[in-house]
């Protein structure tokens, strides 16, 4: 069920929220709620001037700089109403854990990294972050269409097409600012649903991230993120016919629409190598899930480089040495 929900709306019933500012199912407008009348409070949220990112204003956690990029910080108070996560996916890993994971992370990038690279880097910052998503339940009428190897005769590919209704349940769909599209996305895959517990219990010493966007103005996310969703089903649920896909597009129709704010645990490194910056993320569950940024060897790129030239110009001179003894 939806959080903070009010009347529902007056033209297709479903359950809307006091901040929506049309219906997530029919795009009617709202009826207003002024924020007074909320249960969302106003809140001093800390707005970084770099990523966009908003924090939760913290006296005990305090700090001038980002959690996620390291960009000076602004104090702001917004006059609409903040939402608020109510569930918190936290912290099953302990920041000793995650430095190691970055270590073994940092060793594990292979040849053409820096041979020295986790152990002449310097580790700067490490940061705990709750950032923020929503858990959404959905019933959509998808369409769809799809090349497949069925009925392709003696082409490789078929063109497919159809229409069917689904339900979607516990949907994390990204609403950070201070992450990645695509980190939000490799951070989704290891998180357990089932350690989900109400968000006022969050880890002390942890950056939490404030919603930016509301419901209704996110309507592009959550469709994409049912879309892409429906998409991945239609073939591993074999509603496309055949064995291999390609060009698989959906489009949805919503019918049902409920959200509930979650914020989700990770870690945020900052580290040097040879005096330049890098940024990786720790999964806050499960430190598999370790991603980011490293530098290359120059040297040894170089040196393949040049390995690959050398052996080209042998086996030119070879074939040269060939055609002459042929010739002779």
């Amino acid at each position: 069920m939806a959080m903070n929900a009010v009347e529902p709306c007056a033209r297709c019933h479903s359950p809307l929220e006091i901040e929506d500012l049309r219906c997530a199912i029919c795009a009617m407008v709202a009826p207003e709620v002024r924020a007074h009348e909320s249960s969302v409070p106003v809140a001093r949220i800390l707005r970084c001037e770099g990523c966009g990112a908003a924090l939760e204003f913290s006296a005990e956690v305090g700090a001038p700089r980002c959690a996620f990029c390291a960009a000076l910080m602004r104090v702001e108070q917004p006059s609409d109403p903040i939402e608020v996560a109510r569930l918190m996916l936290p912290f099953a890993v302990t920041p000793d854990v995650a430095t190691s994971a970055l270590r073994m992370w940092l060793k594990s990038l292979g040849f053409f990294r820096p041979s020295d690279l986790a152990t002449a880097s310097t580790l700067e910052r490490l940061q705990p972050i709750l950032w923020c998503g929503w858990l959404v339940d959905a019933q959509a009428f998808v369409s769809w269409s799809a090349d497949s190897d069925a009925g392709s005769r003696q082409s490789s590919w078929a063109p497919h097409s159809g229409q069917t209704d689904m339900g979607f349940s516990n949907l994390l769909i990204p609403a950070s600012r201070g992450l990645s599209l695509d980190e939000c996305l490799r951070l989704i895959g290891g998180y357990d649903l089932r350690a989900l517990v109400e968000a006022r219990d969050a880890s002390a010493g942890a950056f939490v991230e404030r919603f930016d966007v509301q419901r209704s103005a996110a309507r592009s996310m959550v469709v994409g993120a049912i879309e892409r969703t429906a998409a991945a089903r239609l073939q591993s649920e074999r509603v496309i016919p055949g064995s291999r896909f390609r060009n698989v597009r959906t489009s949805i129709l919503l019918k049902a629409l409920s959200t509930q704010r979650v914020v989700l645990s990770a870690y945020i490194f900052a580290y040097r190598y040879n005096g330049r910056p890098y940024r990786v993320v720790v999964h806050g569950q499960d430190v598999r899930f370790t991603f980011g940024a490293a530098p290359y060897s120059i040297a040894k790129i170089a040196l393949v480089v040049a390995g690959v030239i050398v052996a080209i110009v042998i086996v030119l001179l070879l074939a040269l040495i060939s055609l002459a003894v042929a010739a002779s």
